[in-house]
């Protein structure tokens, strides 16, 4: 399993990147907010989804984890498959599309290329729950969004836990700790 590459983008078309890593050449499929910002010649570190099959085998890139955790949670989705979980991710950044799931917007969804209305319900039915909105407030408000720049945050989601959950977590921890005493102190509470 590739879990990221890191190294110079060399080339850039449609809507693949190819990261050149000590000479070897990766072909990355990312989303179209992740293929606009990168250029050639910038070294870049891409969290990678290994997709294998018996015909081929892709990588699908991502500039942050929460995106390739969202990702990894949408092709679970019956009739979603990487293409389409992609073509979802390049509706807008991750955040925007996990509200989109969890407020249930369906019609959000169904605009992504190949994705119809009845799969685009399936997509807000079945992860509506999963990326759902923490319950507890903070300073009056709701967290709505997932704060990217929060690594513990993203560290606790890609060991399976919702948002919801890892914000709970985290919430009595001093955010002045590194990010591995705040993941430590968040998993033995």
């Amino acid at each position: 399993m590739i879990a990221h590459v890191f190294g110079t983008v060399v080339e850039k078309f449609a809507g693949s990147v190819i990261v050149d890593v000590s000479g070897i050449g990766y072909e990355v499929q990312v989303a179209l907010e992740d293929y606009e910002q990168t250029s050639l010649q910038e070294t870049v570190k891409l969290y990678t989804y290994h997709h294998i099959r018996e015909q081929s085998q892709d990588l699908y890139g991502f500039s942050s984890l929460a995106a390739k955790k969202l990702f990894e949670m949408l092709i679970t989705v019956q009739g979603v498959g990487p293409k389409a979980a992609l073509a979802i991710l390049s509706l807008g950044n991750a955040q925007v599309v996990r509200n989109a799931i969890a407020h249930s917007d369906s019609a959000f969804v169904a605009k992504a290329a190949g994705v119809g209305r009845k799969t685009a319900d399936r997509v807000v039915v079945d992860l509506s729950d999963k990326v759902g909105l923490p319950t507890h407030y903070s300073s009056g408000a709701v967290q709505t969004e997932l704060n990217t720049s929060d690594e513990a945050l993203e560290a606790l989601m890609a060991l399976g836990y919702t948002l919801a959950d890892a914000s709970k977590m985290l919430e009595n921890i001093d955010g002045s700790l590194s990010t591995s005493e705040r993941v430590r102190k968040a998993l033995k509470s």
